[in-house]
Parts: structure tokens; C-alpha cells; sequence
């Protein structure tokens, strides 16, 4: 069995505990009852994947976004519900991947937009912290600054190839399956995060 060399790791369900159900309850309240059908865990339409890919600006997002709902929300109305499905940190899971860095090499790829961005550092930064979060990676790669997302082929091609990785000596950890069904066809070793588990009980 090729050994491993590196780790990749997703962010939200992962690092994050997130929750898309706050969001979609809070579009809810302020009259947008079709947010499942633009966006969930497994898929995106156009203005998601486009904002997740840094293809549009906050602004652009915004005014589409009520021209799309046909509901003029403010633009902190839509950031407050947009950003409500950020929770907190697994303290234990930042803790174990601190312990890994002297294993493996590190990397976050996550699928996210500026907004979440700016929200989930503010976040991380509610506690007192020896280091800014990015630094816990030997890099953290985001969608919105990529230009690429999960599960497109791309993304994970971009990574190996920056960072001279191998597949097979690379696992990719994840709590959406079709980002890891992606993965896998690449070759790269995989782990399905699933609901109530957690990084450091894996045998890593």
C-alpha cells in the first residue's frame, strides 16, 4: 500500500460545524421559500457556483439574488442569512490536525465565497488563537479565490499538481459524497466524513 503523504482536508462539516438548515429558515423568514432549489450541500445553480468561484462580485450577488427571489432585501439581510449557517470550530479536530503536521503535509480545499469567507475567520477568531487559521495548511486553497470548485475534476488536478502530489499517496477528506466520488476517480485515497464523526477518531 503506497504510503501517505499528504492530507486534504474540507472545511465545512468538517473543520466547521455548519448547519444549511439555519440558512434556509432564515431566507424563510424574510419571504424566500425556494432557497433548497438554488442551493444545498449537493448542488448549486449558476449564481452559487458563480459567487463560489469568485466569477461575481458581493454586490452583483446580491442585486441578482433579489432579482432572482423578487423579494428587495437589504444587503445585510441577505449576508446575515446567508452567513447563518456558520457555526463554530471543532476545537478537537483543530487540535488533532495541529498534531499531524509533523506527519504529513496539510492542505484545506474548500468551496466558498468571500462573504462565508470573511464570516468563518471572524468566527475562528472569537476565541484567543496562537495563529490566524490558515496557518494550521501548508496551504489552504478556497473556490472563490481559485476560480475552480468541487466536485469539477479541476480542482483537485490543480492541487496535486502545485504541490507535487501524488493520488495514491494523498487522502481527501470530506463530508459530501459527490465531492469524494470525484476525488476517487482521480485516484486519490478518500474519506467520507459522515454526520456524527469526526477527523481525530480517524485512524490517521
Amino acid at each position: 500500500m503506497q504510503k501517505t503523504e499528504a492530507i486534504i482536508f474540507d472545511l465545512g462539516g468538517v473543520i466547521l460545524n455548519i448547519d444549511y438548515n439555519l440558512t434556509r429558515r432564515a431566507f424563510e423568514k424574510y419571504g424566500v421559500h425556494n432557497f433548497n432549489e438554488m442551493y444545498s450541500q449537493a448542488a448549486a445553480d449558476e449564481l452559487f457556483d458563480d459567487l463560489e468561484t469568485g466569477k461575481i462580485s458581493e454586490p452583483e450577488f446580491y442585486k441578482t439574488f433579489n432579482s432572482r427571489t423578487g423579494i428587495g432585501l437589504s444587503e445585510d439581510q441577505i449576508e446575515h442569512a446567508w452567513n447563518a449557517m456558520l457555526l463554530d470550530f471543532r476545537e478537537n479536530s483543530l487540535d488533532f490536525i495541529g498534531a499531524l503536521k509533523s506527519k504529513y503535509k496539510l492542505f484545506l480545499l474548500s468551496n466558498t465565497n468571500h462573504i462565508h469567507k470573511t464570516a468563518f475567520h471572524s468566527i475562528y477568531h472569537q476565541q484567543k488563537r496562537a495563529k490566524p487559521f490558515d496557518d494550521f495548511f501548508d496551504k489552504a486553497y478556497y473556490s472563490c479565490d481559485m476560480g475552480l470548485r468541487k466536485p469539477n475534476a479541476n480542482i483537485y488536478e490543480f492541487v496535486l499538481q502545485e504541490n507535487r502530489l501524488k493520488a495514491d499517496s494523498t487522502i481527501f477528506i470530506d463530508d459530501s459524497a459527490q465531492n469524494i466520488q470525484a476525488a476517487k476517480a482521480l485516484g486519490i485515497q478518500t474519506i467520507l466524513l459522515e454526520p456524527g464523526r469526526f477527523i481525530e477518531d480517524l485512524p490517521l
